[in-house]
């Protein structure tokens, strides 16, 4: 397979995923454009899994790029909605790095072992209503809260206030759903790093 991996169709829709999300930053004060942009990027996310199935050009080096990419869109706007955003891509950043160390491409399938709940969450690759709920609530809760701090929601969607407030909270309980499983993962992964380690000898 060699370096040709890189020229798979689905990796260069991550490319393009990338391009959209520096396009996005650039254009983060210009929100017609930065919503197109973000958006195209997130349905993106779909099309690689299809076309690496379709293609059957799936890999281990696509796995790893399709969350590096979803990664750095959602650390790009949750470190320009807020101060603190950069803490939510820290954990983003940290799992993946939990996650892919030792699992590598196969890391959605590795939970056999874990909590029943956290299972629910992951069960056939979150294409559940538990695991829609949690994948929501990662991609559209900084999107949505992009929408309301430049008042997009009633502007272009004109949903009136409490409507606002309900899909704030609904995505919100996603995203702590999300961070259940999340804290799972770093705790997993520190007990496989304690357990690698060897007691050192003891000086005579």
């Amino acid at each position: 397979m060699g370096l040709q991996v890189l020229l798979y169709w689905p990796n260069i829709t991550g490319y393009i995923r990338i391009g959209l999300v520096f396009a996005a930053w650039a254009a983060y004060e210009t929100p017609d454009v930065f919503v197109s942009l973000y958006s195209i990027s997130i349905a993106l996310d779909g099309v690689d899994g299809w076309l690496a199935r379709r293609l059957g050009q799936s890999s281990r080096f696509g796995a790893w790029l399709d969350v590096v990419v979803d990664n750095l869109g959602r650390g790009m706007l949750w470190s320009l909605l807020y101060e603190w955003g950069w803490l939510v891509s820290a954990v983003e950043w940290c799992v993946f790095v939990c996650n892919h160390n030792p699992r590598g491409e196969q890391w959605k399938n590795s939970f056999a072992t874990s909590p029943r709940f956290i299972r629910a969450i992951m069960a056939n690759g979150f294409r559940t209503p538990l695991g829609t709920w949690v994948v929501s609530g990662l991609h559209c809760l900084p999107l949505w809260l992009y929408g309301c701090q430049w008042g997009l929601l009633a502007e272009w969607l004109y949903l009136p206030q409490w409507i606002q407030t309900l899909g704030t909270v609904l995505l919100a309980a996603g995203r702590l759903l999300a961070l259940s499983v999340e804290m799972w993962c770093i705790w997993t992964h520190i007990e496989y790093l304690a357990s690698d380690e060897e007691p050192e000898e003891k000086n005579n």
